[in-house]
């Protein structure tokens, strides 16, 4: 048994599973800030709607 090749691999296996965590918590972050974004500018849009109704409600279509 090979302890030294071991204990190479079961590091290896820790460093893989940090970066693993690190993604993932950097991608839920990124998720949060563009559901926030999406958020303000739904908002924004609405804000707009109360101020000038008639802004989206006829659209012209020509071929």
């Amino acid at each position: 048994m090979d302890i030294a090749g071991l204990s190479m691999d079961m590091a290896m296996m820790d460093v893989k599973s940090q970066v693993g965590i690190k993604m993932l918590s950097k991608v839920i972050d990124l998720g949060k800030d563009l559901g926030a974004d999406m958020v303000q500018m739904m908002d924004a849009a609405a804000m707009e709607r109360s101020v000038n109704p008639a802004v989206g409600g006829n659209v012209d279509i020509r071929l």
